[in-house]
């Protein structure tokens, strides 16, 4: 395996995640085998955890795509997941928990998972990372840091090997196949603003996740933090005629913390740059409007979205502002003390007034949006008396009624903010990762030329994969397809005679 990266920043972005898997499975009991932290007896009594099905799965990817996926990518993500995860948890070791603190909630003494994704890992991508380095140095696998791929070798019409750059001089390493899993070229400013538009050359790197398995080169780093994924892997695949395909328009991208690096995250604080905890609240921009729907879906079908939202906003930065009723939910990795500077009002004047010293253009407006904010929810509530607040379902609490609508609706989990203290965040867009790739065969994960045959000998996995998702994806989808089309090649590569 060669990474261009040193080896301190070994892991790539998959060490700068949560650890979040997405997969099929069948409820609570069906996953146990896999997760170091089996709940007890007793508390299992007290958790809710829906089955995830297949059509779910598909569903939610083809969904938020609009129609546009790969179908058979796809099916073969979907298919396969749940037995990637049994390889990541019984053959990697990789140490599986479910994700209480991410995506569950506690509502009268009941811990309700939501949104589909229920796997994390031990320490979150740390964990995820050295659980990955453990298996590679008990396979045997040499790792060459600080050695970028410089081209690939092509023999007899087929990919042989990749000449990279070691000790300043070029040198060429034979292999019976090469497996590509270099990221998308997210922190390459050039590439952002040629394909994401105008405005992305100044998009916070944020992260990818890519994780490599196999015989491969790595010439990224998967940046949800390293400053390594700068496109690389398609100029290579680009000379032997790879077929480029999918949403080159599109990218992962978060609400990231104003205030951090714009162009690599800390090792130290990893995932803690992510500030998810819009659904509770609402999000305004330096004009002091609203500009989306922070209610429209669980946050982990609308978080990777969001980020361009926040990018397109007067200045591409926006405020998220909650009130005392809610301030407690708010998971403690991303808005703890010391974690996140937060900026507090012992009434809406007085938030609005610190804002303004954080760049709110317009106090006044502001105001009034909070003002009609809280009119619109009451009077939702007013009609609607039997509907409870509950952030683990789609609770239908929104600011539409029959008495008052909002142009732009809060459709679930709207609260009035109307309880002291106040509580906003500043927030940037944090770009993860890039949805444009290379096309592959989605049973082999063979790369594919512009005439549609396969490219024999070269392979592809992790976010180099092209037309699987356009738009926004379901949170835990990324990690597990790099695991499942890493798996594909593998097992594509071992059935390849040796040299």
């Amino acid at each position: 395996m060669i990474d261009k990266c040193p080896e301190e920043w070994a892991g790539g972005n998959g060490y700068f995640t949560a650890g979040a898997h997405r997969t099929v499975h069948e409820g609570l009991q069906d996953l146990i085998s896999f997760v170091k932290n089996p709940p007890s007896a007793e508390a299992m009594e007290r958790i809710d955890m829906d089955p995830y099905a297949r059509e779910n799965f598909v569903g939610d990817i083809m969904r938020l795509g609009n129609g546009q996926s790969d179908e058979a990518l796809v099916d073969a993500l979907v298919d396969n997941s749940r037995d990637a995860i049994s390889w990541l948890a019984h053959s990697v070791e990789v140490p599986f928990v479910f994700s209480f603190n991410r995506q569950a909630y506690e509502v009268d003494g009941r811990q309700k998972f939501w949104g589909g994704m229920v796997l994390s890992v031990e320490d979150g991508g740390k964990g995820l990372i050295a659980a990955h380095q453990r298996a590679l140095r008990k396979a045997g696998v040499q790792v060459s840091f600080n050695t970028p791929a410089l081209s690939l070798v092509m023999s007899d019409d087929r990919v042989s090997g990749v000449r990279v750059g070691r000790d300043g001089l070029e040198v060429e390493l034979r292999a019976r196949a090469v497996v590509l899993a270099a990221g998308g070229f997210e922190a390459n400013a050039e590439l952002r603003e040629k394909h994401l538009g105008v405005g992305w050359e100044q998009a916070r790197v944020r992260w990818t996740i890519a994780i490599e398995y196999f015989y491969a080169f790595t010439d990224d780093t998967q940046v949800r933090g390293t400053p390594y994924n700068t496109g690389d892997g398609f100029s290579l695949a680009k000379v032997v005629g790879a077929k480029f395909t999918g949403d080159w328009a599109g990218c992962h991208s978060t609400a990231w913390d104003a205030n951090a690096a714009a162009d690599a995250g800390q090792r130290g604080l990893t995932n803690q740059y992510t500030k998810s905890g819009y659904p509770l609240g609402i999000m305004l921009n330096a004009n002091g409007l609203r500009f989306v729907d922070e209610g429209e879906d669980y946050r982990n079908y609308t978080y990777a979205k969001f980020g361009r939202a926040i990018l397109n906003q007067p200045g591409g930065f926006a405020f998220q502002i909650w009130d005392s009723q809610v301030i407690d939910s708010l998971r403690k990795e991303e808005y703890g003390d010391g974690i996140v500077e937060k900026i507090f009002g012992s009434s809406l004047e007085e938030l609005v007034d610190k804002l303004a010293e954080k760049g709110l253009n317009d106090k006044e407006r502001a105001l009034t949006t909070l003002r009609v904010f809280n009119e619109a929810v009451n009077c939702h509530r007013d009609e609607h008396q039997d509907l409870r607040w509950d952030p683990a379902v789609k609770d239908g609490l929104s600011t539409q009624s029959k008495a008052k609508q909002l142009p732009l609706p809060k459709s679930n989990w709207a609260l009035t903010l109307n309880t002291p203290p106040f509580m906003a965040v500043k927030v940037a867009c944090g770009v993860t990762f890039t949805f444009g790739g290379l096309a592959i065969d989605p049973q082999s994960a063979a790369v594919l030329a512009e005439d549609g045959r396969v490219i024999e000998g070269l392979f592809c996995t992790g976010e180099m994969v092209g037309g699987l998702f356009y738009d926004n994806y379901p949170g835990g989808s990324g990690l597990t397809a790099g695991a499942v089309f890493g798996r594909k090649a593998g097992r594509s590569v071992s059935r390849m005679p040796r040299l």
